[in-house]
């Protein structure tokens, strides 16, 4: 989940989001929500968009010649035909993880999209799995459920998706999931689609027992030492219940939960597969979770240790989705917010190297990142001064002059998508220059929702959508 946080003074943030003041919030505070517990943390080429190879077209003018750049985007429907994404797919290329983000964390469109470019991408590219910015246990019970498991849809987004993860606990993902559940009974012969949680915010009782239960078949002398050290950090309540727990530990307990989740893990590491090899890396990824997750919880949020905190959530996202993709083979679409997605961090006082650097490092060019801005529209968030409040409608007119916004706005008419990689030139020294840009998180009104961005070097693909509106929460 993204944390708002972009340096940028509060008469900016007025001219900006057309809000009242704000009260500035510490860094610690932005890390505070995304871990515990609210884990949580059109004027000028108006007939048309240019359709002629970008790289060729010459233009002096930023908005034909992103124009020249454009494609239309003609729904978000998830069921709307696809012929309008034929350019996206020599965007994607071979890609084996597509980044795909979002502007708010809250707004229908952005869910919707999703939700159409993963059915194209079965149907017509390959791609099988997604992974999206929700903790691993959540991924383990969605992708048994979208598999055929027994159980209920509603039941489990209640239970998993809740603090910050309720924002995606909303009708669009539902008809997702069932949408994949269909699919998968309608093609039983194909390789099934598949639900990844790639965050570390919480570990689930599945987690714990996985990896138990292996150890009891395989290595039962050693059973009495993993419960040992996953006694204090097994929960034993809810999600939430479980999160607003963990924030009141003192430090110094937390560590110690820390140090013992990686002690399983070490455990786990040195010990010979017992019987199926690909199990045996499976039940490891569930150990590995788990230390993720205590070494998130080890850190001092309030003191010095923001920033590392940061850190080790982008890389183990970005490594638990790397881990996915070689284990299984399978081709990803990976949704998070566009912090997360991107290839260069907006404030690297609060991200030092986010999850799309680290994707890009491990993958190269078969990792694309797909951003997303918009003009204005409505987004469900909570209360910047109460995390505990529930999400409700939010709603931002249109940018002031200077930002990325007031130009991609002039564009077309319609929603639309461009290549940052082959726009032409003055497109791309247009891209390539730092502007504000709206990024919004889970809470509002915030202080810092503008982020100074370079749109070429954070997205391979950039899609702009006019209007947005809020999720449809459960």
């Amino acid at each position: 989940m993204r944390n708002d946080n972009p340096r940028v003074s509060r008469t900016s943030l007025n001219h900006w989001s057309n809000q009242g003041s704000c009260p500035q919030s510490r860094v610690a505070r932005q890390v505070l929500r995304t871990f515990v517990p609210l884990a949580l943390c059109l004027g000028a080429t108006a007939g048309g968009i240019g359709t002629a190879h970008a790289g060729s077209a010459t233009h002096t003018n930023p908005v034909r010649a992103l124009a020249a750049a454009a494609h239309d985007l003609g729904s978000t429907d998830p069921a709307a035909p696809d012929g309008d994404l034929r350019a996206f797919d020599r965007m994607v290329g071979d890609a084996k993880i597509l980044g795909v983000g979002e502007a708010t964390h809250g707004s229908a469109e952005f869910q919707n999209i999703k939700h159409r470019l993963l059915r194209h991408l079965v149907e017509r590219r390959g791609f099988t799995t997604f992974a999206f910015e929700m903790h691993w246990s959540a991924g383990l019970r969605l992708d048994a459920w979208v598999r055929g498991g027994a159980g209920n849809l509603d039941a489990i987004m209640s239970d998993e998706l809740q603090n910050g993860g309720a924002l995606w606990n909303t009708h669009e993902m539902a008809a997702q999931f069932r949408w994949m559940r269909e699919w998968n009974q309608r093609h039983p012969d194909r390789r099934p689609l598949r639900v990844v949680g790639n965050d570390v915010n919480y570990a689930g009782t599945v987690q714990f027992d996985a990896v138990t239960d292996y150890v009891a078949r395989h290595y039962p002398a050693l059973l009495p030492e993993f419960r040992r050290l996953y006694q204090e950090s097994r929960p034993t309540a809810g999600v939430s219940d479980t999160m607003m727990q963990r924030r009141t530990l003192p430090l110094d307990t937390r560590r110690r939960m820390r140090d013992d989740v990686r002690r399983a893990y070490d455990l786990l590491e040195r010990q010979r597969p017992g019987g199926n090899a690909k199990e045996y890396q499976l039940v490891l990824q569930h150990a590995r979770s788990i230390a993720q997750v205590g070494t998130s919880q080890g850190f001092d949020f309030m003191g010095s240790e923001g920033a590392k905190a940061q850190l080790h959530r982008d890389e183990s996202m970005a490594a638990n989705t790397v881990w996915w993709q070689r284990h299984t083979g399978e081709r990803v679409l990976l949704s998070a917010h566009n912090t997360h997605v991107g290839t260069e961090p907006d404030n690297t006082d609060l991200y030092p190297k986010v999850q799309g650097q680290f994707l890009r490092d491990a993958l190269g060019s078969r990792y694309v990142a797909v951003g997303f801005t918009f003009g204005q529209g409505r987004f469900n968030a909570v209360d910047a001064e109460d995390p505990t409040s529930p999400f409700r409608p939010r709603e931002v007119g249109p940018t002031a002059a200077g930002g990325n916004e007031e130009t991609l706005e002039k564009v077309s008419t319609r929603d639309y998508y461009l290549d940052t990689r082959t726009a032409p030139r003055t497109a791309r020294d247009w891209l390539g220059t730092r502007r504000p840009t709206r990024s919004i998180g889970a809470s509002w009104p915030d202080p810092h929702i503008i982020n100074n961005i370079r749109l070429a070097q954070t997205y391979d693909v950039v899609v702009h959508l006019h209007r947005v509106t809020e999720t449809h929460m459960r």
